[in-house]
């Protein structure tokens, strides 16, 4: 079994710009180290220097780096602690949540404009069907062109296109164009592209994967396409063998799918430093339970099952959940559920993390919910919304449950023109 030649490059002029398009109608857009890249955006000094978006904290993690804290061996899901060891002078800034959903939003629009066949993959990175956009915008290549522009001249950001027949490949061009580059990869030559790439390429080959199929000899894509059958099952499993070998000929029947269901949505938190005390976790986790609630209510979804994540000093991670009798997107509701889930586990141990989700999800539009005996048709859930009102008008700094402002914070509170507290202590009164 023979080995394949050099992986392809950008300027290889077979998958250049200029390369056929015809029936490549999939691209896969992805944002060049977007956090970042928004970040300098809103500060235009810090262009060109090495700036890390992320938990700034001992403990945080790097979300995004721009490509010149890169040179430093700087990578996202990086501990901020080796970021620092690796790059001292770069330039450690928290996540902007309301910069990066507004950009988010704005990438997706631009997205949207070209062809109502997107499927987001994250806040940055989206697949777009343009196969119906073509008699308007030109071909694939053309469509490709005109996002990058659109990108740079709206919203000062660049990003990367691949441009192929397949999901699988197009996602493969993207990556390998980066950054602020374009690739194409004619139907005719995909296998050519595919098969000198590492093995690491394929969707689902992670490390462990990758060092089983190495102790078998296979280090490319093109080895595995010619490997047996055999083989490849014994090592991996049936499923997986032919998930692989399906791919490594470039073989990839999904479609672009513009409704992407929601499965779960939760929030997390990583202590700076093990907390032991009740109090400290019980408004950490009635934090979590509001966000949590928020971005239920702002997505349109409910859920039944409440569940949480508990990391302990020693880094075991326990999970729990418990399924209610009906739906709820209520903060309180969310909160009691969890809270009543960790007081059961009597951790002993200091904590590190403590994670809230809500999954089981459906339309709240959809979705009925039936009072529980003597609960008022009013009540919680209104002045819950009352409050996501009055933050999206005035902002969140004054804004949030009364148990997790101390005195202090209450008097501010009060002396605020545009303040709203929801006590989760005593119910609101019916209306």
């Amino acid at each position: 079994m023979g080995r394949s030649q050099a992986v392809p490059r950008g300027r290889d002029p077979r998958f250049g710009p200029g390369a056929d398009d015809a029936g490549c109608t999939i691209l896969h857009v992805d944002m060049d180290a977007f956090f970042a890249s928004v970040a300098v955006r809103a500060r235009p000094e810090l262009r060109g220097k090495p700036v890390i978006v992320g938990g700034v904290g001992p403990r945080g993690v790097v979300s995004s780096a721009s490509y010149e804290a890169r040179r430093f061996g700087v990578r996202s899901a990086m501990p901020t602690a080796r970021a620092r060891a690796l790059c001292p002078r770069g330039i450690f800034l928290p996540v902007d949540g309301p910069a990066i959903s507004a950009a988010s939003e704005a990438v997706m629009a631009i997205f949207r404009d070209v062809t109502p066949l997107v499927e987001p993959l994250s806040s940055d990175e989206a697949f777009l069907d343009v196969a119906g956009a073509q008699r308007l915008l030109g071909p694939p290549t053309g469509i490709a062109r005109l996002i990058r522009r659109r990108m740079q001249e709206e919203q000062r950001l660049t990003c990367s296109v691949g441009v192929a027949p397949t999901k699988f490949v197009a996602k493969l061009g993207s990556t390998r164009a980066k950054p602020d580059g374009l690739m194409v990869v004619p139907a005719g030559l995909v296998l050519e592209f595919l098969h000198p790439l590492p093995v690491e390429a394929l969707w689902g080959v992670g490390e462990r994967a990758a060092e089983t199929l190495r102790r078998l000899g296979l280090t490319t894509v093109g080895e595995i396409a010619h490997a047996p059958a055999g083989m490849l099952r014994g090592a991996l499993g049936e499923a997986a063998a032919t998930h692989l070998h399906e791919l490594s000929w470039g073989r990839d029947p999904r479609r672009v799918s513009p409704e992407r269901e929601e499965k779960s949505i939760g929030a997390e938190m990583t202590f700076d430093v093990d907390v032991a005390d009740p109090e400290v976790l019980r408004r950490s986790m009635l934090a979590l339970a509001d966000k949590v609630g928020s971005r239920l209510r702002a997505s349109g979804f409910v859920g039944r099952t409440v569940a949480i994540k508990v990391r302990l000093a020693d880094f075991r991670t326990v999970n729990r959940s418990r399924t209610m009798p009906t739906s709820t997107d209520v903060a309180r509701e969310i909160f009691e559920t969890s809270w009543s889930l960790f007081t059961a586990l009597a951790a002993s141990d200091h904590i590190r993390l403590v994670g809230v989700r809500v999954e089981g999800l459906t339309p709240a539009a959809t979705t009925s919910r039936q009072l529980s005996l003597g609960e008022p048709e009013r009540g919680w859930r209104e002045a819950e919304a009352a409050r996501d009102a009055v933050i999206a008008r005035f902002g969140r700094t004054s804004v949030g449950p009364a148990s997790l402002l101390g005195q202090s914070d209450l008097r501010r509170t009060e002396n605020h023109p545009h303040s709203a507290v929801v006590p989760l202590s005593d119910p609101p009164t019916p209306s």
